[in-house]
Formats: structure tokens, C-alpha cells, sequence
């Protein structure tokens, strides 16, 4: 990841939309992994399920050394293209973008990963199989991956703030209400919280291209991921013992919280008017 996001946006005409696609890839590939990966268990056994896509990576790898073409100079050692910020907003910034990341994967791994039982336990009748399962999983997965174009094509045409703060804030009622509801209603609500839970996906690295400049991006990238993972680690070994606790209900209304301080973090990132103001000096 580090390396990756900056390189896909190093010269993106359209940075919004290119990261958007790059995570609908991504969470279709988590999508499809639901069926698909149960399937092929069934058909040629578990080991068929790391085989293949091991091959598909390694032909991945030398398309990509095949076509894409070498970089000249390391991006750590270019000129600045963007104006340089103040210590403090830069600050403010890197801390509003962590934070965010914190609380974004704590949603998205409680959801993610707990949808499957969340499912299984509380949508009674509709559940006899994995298969079954995984059709409805598949169905939340890739409905709420497409919010990424349009979160993305958004990004590219108005500023990040006014997007952002409204997708993170509606997730506290969607997530109350499926606290609340069972069958049917909690499957609906799912794709509902899920569209905007995959919506917020690509606004931490369109914070990054917006106010870090391209020299630094994989660095402040490894930052915020090595943070963001860290969470989800640990959040994913709480799903379990949490859910067992408490309950689905009670750790919904807990994600509802999460997502208001996410919420109040995003409104206090700089508007594009602050940013104007703060800049220190023109790009070289």
C-alpha cells in the first residue's frame, strides 16, 4: 500500500476517481472472494483456495514488470510540486488523517469481518448454507463497492470536507437502526451502512494527494497504515470475544459512536480557504 497509492496518483489527471476505481478493485476482489472462495473449497478442495490465487499474483507480477516503465528519479529526490504548509497545519492534518484512519478501520474490520455472523445470526430463515451466505455477502460487498466511483468522481469536483464530514456522519443512524432490526430490514440497512462505509474508503489517501506533496507520500503513507493496520489486527481478534460479550446490537450502537468521533475529526480538517492562507511559499 505505501507504494502503491503513490505511484497510481503520481500522475493521475483525475486522483478521486483513479483511487476510487483502485478501491472498488479491491473490495470487489472481497466481494466475489465470498463465493467464489467457498466454491472452489467445494470443487477441488481448501488448498485450491491459495493456489490459485498465488498463480494469479505471480502472472500479475510480471505483467507489471513487462509494461510499466521504469521511474528516472525517486520521488524522494524531486522538486516539490506543491506548496509547502505550516508545521502546525501540517500537524493538524497528519493527526486529523490518522485519527480517521483509527476510527475508519475500526468500522470497516467490525463490518467487514462480522458481517458474515452478523447475518447468520440475526436474518433467521434466510440463511441455511455457506453458499447462501456468501450470495448475500457478495451482494452487500459489491453494491457498496460501486460508492467508490462516485465517491471518487466527487472528490475530483468539489472539496474533500464537504464530501467526507456528511458519508461518515450518516453511518450513526444507519448503524443504529440495524442495532434495532432483524430479517429482512437488517439485510437492507447492511447494504445501506456498507455503501458508506466503502464510501469513505478512498478519502484518507485523497487527504494525502490534496496536502502532501508527492516526495513524502509513501512515507506519510506507511505512517497511516502501519497505525490503521495495527487497528485492525486488534480489532479483528475482538470481533469474536466481543460479539460474545455484548452482542450485535450493543457493538453496532459502539460503531454508531465511532463514526460521530470520526465525524467531528473530519470537521476539523482546514477548508480550502484556511489552506490558501497557510501556504508559506510558491512551488519550485
Amino acid at each position: 500500500h505505501p507504494v502503491g497509492i503513490p505511484m497510481l496518483v503520481q500522475k493521475a489527471k483525475n486522483p478521486g476517481f483513479t483511487i476510487g476505481l483502485n478501491g472498488l478493485a479491491g473490495n470487489m476482489g472481497i466481494a466475489i472472494a465470498a463465493g467464489v472462495s467457498v466454491y472452489i473449497a467445494q470443487r477441488f478442495g481448501w488448498q485450491s483456495d491459495f493456489l490459485l490465487p498465488g498463480a494469479i499474483s505471480l502472472a500479475c507480477a510480471i505483467a507489471f514488470v513487462v509494461l510499466v516503465p521504469r521511474e528516472e528519479v525517486a520521488p524522494a529526490r524531486r522538486k516539490p510540486k506543491m506548496n509547502d504548509l505550516p508545521p502546525s497545519v501540517m500537524a493538524r492534518v497528519f493527526g486529523i488523517m490518522t485519527f480517521t484512519a483509527v476510527t475508519g478501520s475500526i468500522v470497516f474490520n467490525f463490518t467487514t469481518n462480522g458481517n458474515g455472523e452478523l447475518l447468520r445470526e440475526r436474518v433467521k430463515g434466510a440463511v441455511q448454507d455457506p453458499a447462501e451466505l456468501a450470495a448475500m455477502l457478495f451482494v452487500i460487498f459489491s453494491l457498496a463497492s460501486l460508492a467508490q466511483l462516485v465517491v471518487g468522481k466527487l472528490i475530483d469536483r468539489f472539496p474533500i470536507k464537504t464530501i467526507y464530514v456528511p458519508i461518515v456522519l450518516l453511518q450513526v443512524p444507519l448503524f443504529l437502526i440495524a442495532s434495532q432490526v432483524q430479517d429482512w430490514a437488517l439485510f437492507v440497512t447492511a447494504i445501506a451502512f456498507m455503501l458508506l462505509v466503502f464510501g469513505a474508503i478512498p478519502f484518507t489517501d485523497a487527504m494525502i494527494v490534496k496536502y502532501i506533496d508527492d516526495r513524502m507520500r509513501s512515507r506519510v503513507t506507511g505512517a497511516r497504515l502501519a497505525i490503521g493496520f495495527g487497528v485492525s489486527s486488534f480489532v479483528v481478534a475482538l470481533i469474536g470475544p466481543s460479539v460474545k460479550a455484548a452482542g450485535f446490537p450493543v457493538l453496532l450502537m459502539v460503531l454508531a459512536g465511532v463514526a460521530l468521533c470520526g465525524t467531528i475529526a473530519i470537521s476539523l480538517l482546514p477548508s480550502d480557504h484556511e489552506m490558501g492562507k497557510a501556504q508559506l511559499k510558491p512551488a519550485e
